[in-house]
């Protein structure tokens, strides 16, 4: 019998995370999972209970939550044994999306009978692991002013990108691929361990948790005749094939930018200085995926 610790956010997502323990006291298979629910009481919470479970010697840590909550299980798993899984009720779910896990929270908990353990990848932001992606520009002026709104969602994300794209100015940075200077006058620079922001929306289509590589994806200038076409693309995995974006893939990644600014990590905004250090940490995180995934 596996020891399991699940990890529940009751802020993520809103109210609909209100049944999601019962669905978890009902339907979790019992003859499989010795288990605990833990709930989150203020920031950095999460990651103590992960840490704390992990060094008990549970097999696993359930992050209840959307990408924040993941991010900070992860926080406390990585480098460990005990494994990460993913109970999603966040409004992205970019990590839980690329892994292949229901976004269903019924569904999510039946298919464990079904799993299979992965090693994988992590990332390095200024030495704060992410899992999903994190970068510099728009994207990241959105994380904080999504931060801010007093609701979740897709409507109050796409909300807040038509608020700030008007009066958004790029910025220009030199880029350090594994050590070779590169020059960019950039709207989006971001650099993905997994493929997606979240909501099926693919910044990186290509990239995998498991090949020790970031995909770095470049969005220079563009005019509003190409958002319609880059809008699909981003949606149907096909953002690669746009004129407009430079994508890379490196190990090691330098950012250095005029001043000191806003980045984000797996959604979550943060001030920076004007040098920042990405880098991948390989095979350094166990995680809970669905038996008949796709390849990650």
């Amino acid at each position: 019998m596996k020891k399991a610790a699940f990890i529940f956010n009751p802020i993520s997502g809103g109210h609909r995370l209100i049944p999601v323990i019962p669905l978890i006291e009902r339907h979790i298979n019992r003859n499989e999972y010795d288990y605990v629910i833990e709930t989150t009481s203020y920031k950095g919470h999460a990651r103590e209970l992960a840490n704390k479970y992990a060094w008990l010697g549970y097999d696993v840590v359930f992050a209840v939550g959307g990408d924040g909550t993941v991010n900070e299980v992860g926080c406390g798993l990585a480098g460990k044994d005990t494994a990460l899984g993913i109970i999603p009720c966040g409004s992205g779910n970019g990590l839980a999306r690329h892994l292949g896990i229901p976004m269903d929270p019924f569904k999510a908990i039946k298919w464990l009978d079904s799993s299979r353990t992965v090693r994988m990848d992590y990332g390095l932001i200024n030495g704060q692991p992410f899992f999903c992606t994190c970068g510099v520009g728009f994207d990241a002026a959105i994380s904080m002013s999504f931060s801010k709104a007093g609701t979740r969602g897709m409507t109050t994300y796409l909300e807040n990108i038509i608020r700030e794209v008007a009066t958004y100015r790029n910025e220009t940075y030199s880029l350090y691929v594994d050590g070779v200077k590169q020059e960019y006058s950039a709207f989006i620079v971001t650099c993905a361990n997994a493929g997606q922001w979240g909501n099926n929306a693919y910044i990186a289509p290509h990239a995998s948790v498991t090949d020790g590589l970031l995909d770095i994806a470049i969005i220079p200038s563009f005019t509003a005749i190409d958002v319609p076409k880059m809008a699909v693309q981003l949606f149907n995995r096909q953002l690669d094939r746009n004129r407009n974006v430079r994508m890379l893939q490196c190990r090691e990644l330098k950012i250095v930018r005029e001043k000191p600014g806003l980045a984000h990590f797996d959604g979550e905004p943060v001030m920076l200085g004007s040098e920042i250090n990405i880098k991948i940490v390989r095979d350094s995180l166990n995680a809970i995926v669905p038996d008949k995934s796709r390849t990650i």
